[in-house]
């Protein structure tokens, strides 16, 4: 059961939500991406981001949809709540969670990897859980301060992170030789098909720049304007960098899977250049984790507010900064226990898919509301009536296809022990009340 928010202030518009987004989805895998995409396609590389821009577009369309309609914060977990009720609700939001949680870890601590080549003492093993826990509640206390306070650092870094990498595009196009961008031939359907799953991942995150919907301001509209600046903005980078990656370094760039962007940039700028793209690799993860501790907590607030969680206190809001703060502290702790642990990886394959789902759940609510909101003409609706939800479920299933055994057993696993943690607070409940 959907609950209104109340206590929450909106303050994000269409530029906000778009940096929001811009800033989750452009992280760390960018800057070592153009290699791994060369190593399959070559020079057609430019047509795996084309397709996958146009299969990341018909999902994010379904996202438009459905958030212009259902405008409380909680993002997808709060779509498929109000579509479906409380049962799908509660798997989808602990997918959510998990997906968010294990990726901070990785994130975090690949951000002190980066570090720990300029400082050396990072690598103590008393001080890297220190410099964890400065990130991770430096960043909490930033946003429990207030949204327009995270949501103006987000702002910051999405800049921040954005200046490297133009001003590498613009200077370096003169770099480019055209023989190391010539198509010798297309490739293969399958080649095509294995690069694309490469690439959804990295166009994930939207989802993530929608979870506050409760303080965007008219969500109806910039909602769906916001979804489509940023997804073009994306698409557009993505494209730019690979041009100018795959032109100067040609058959090489394969070769420098650890950092190609920033060996792009020793060749343009010399050893300053490489510097650079370091700095703006360390950025764009601190961009990252910065957007995620702004926007992750809200599902558990959401979660919270419509008792699915039950601890009451998650939904309190801050009654001087308008934030939810005991989830934010939550979030926080539970991100950074995982960080320093370095246990997530056996269940880094549950968080691997369950985002696909969350995808297919959130189509599969477009569908939904549309039958059970009618004459709804204040909304965003896609044109083209079922087509592009259709598009988007054959798109996921297609994705899902290519997950492995194991993945698809453990997220069944991870389903199954879900759905029995829900029936028997469920029973409880009503024994209770």
């Amino acid at each position: 059961m959907i609950i209104e928010d109340k206590g929450l202030k909106r303050r994000i518009g269409v530029l906000g939500l778009s940096a929001n987004i811009v800033n989750i989805i452009i992280g760390s895998g960018i800057f070592v991406l153009p290699a791994i995409v060369a190593g399959y396609m070559g020079a057609s590389s430019i047509l795996a981001y084309l397709f996958c821009g146009f299969l990341m577009a018909m999902i994010m369309l379904c996202f438009a949809e459905v958030g212009s309609k259902v405008t409380n914060t909680g993002g997808p977990y709060t779509y498929i709540e109000a579509a479906f009720g409380d049962y799908a609700g509660f798997i989808s939001g602990f997918f959510v969670i998990v997906t968010f949680l294990f990726a901070d870890a990785a994130v975090s601590n690949a951000l002190l990897d980066v570090l720990t080549t300029i400082l050396p003492i990072l690598s103590n093993s008393w001080i890297r859980p220190l410099a964890l826990f400065i990130l991770f509640f430096g960043l909490a206390s930033i946003n429990i301060l207030g949204i327009k306070q995270g949501i103006g650092l987000v702002k910051f870094n999405t800049i921040t992170k954005l200046i490297p990498l133009i001003v590498l595009v613009f200077v370096g196009f003169s770099d480019i030789s055209i023989n190391n961008l010539a198509l010798d031939n297309l490739p293969s359907a399958s080649t095509l098909g294995k690069t694309s799953l490469i690439l959804f991942f990295a166009f994930q995150g939207c989802e993530t720049g929608l979870i506050a919907g409760g303080e965007v301001i008219n969500p109806k509209r910039t909602i769906p304007r916001a979804i489509f600046v940023s997804l073009t903005t994306v698409i557009v980078v993505y494209i730019l960098i690979q041009t100018v990656a795959q032109g100067i370094l040609g058959s090489n760039l394969p070769n420098f899977k650890a950092a190609p962007l920033a060996e792009t940039a020793k060749v343009v700028f010399g050893s300053a250049g490489f510097t650079m793209l370091i700095i703006g690799a360390v950025i764009s993860m601190f961009g990252y984790m910065s957007g995620s501790i702004l926007n992750s907590p809200r599902v558990v607030y959401a979660l919270s507010r419509d008792r699915v969680l039950p601890i009451k206190g998650l939904a309190k809001i801050h009654k001087s900064f308008a934030t939810p703060y005991i989830a934010i502290l939550f979030y926080t702790t539970l991100g950074y226990m995982l960080s320093i642990s370095g246990s997530f990886e056996q269940l880094a394959v549950i968080a691997t898919s369950s985002m696909l789902f969350v995808y297919l759940g959130v189509v599969f609510s477009v569908i939904k509301l549309r039958i059970s909101i009618k004459n709804d003409k204040s909304s965003f609706k896609i044109p083209g009536g079922l087509l592009v939800p259709i598009l988007a479920i054959i798109i996921i299933l297609f994705f899902l296809s290519n997950i492995s055994y194991r993945e698809m057993i453990g997220t069944i696993v991870f389903i199954g022990l879900l759905s029995l943690i829900y029936f028997i607070r469920k029973a409880w409940l009503r024994k209770k009340f």
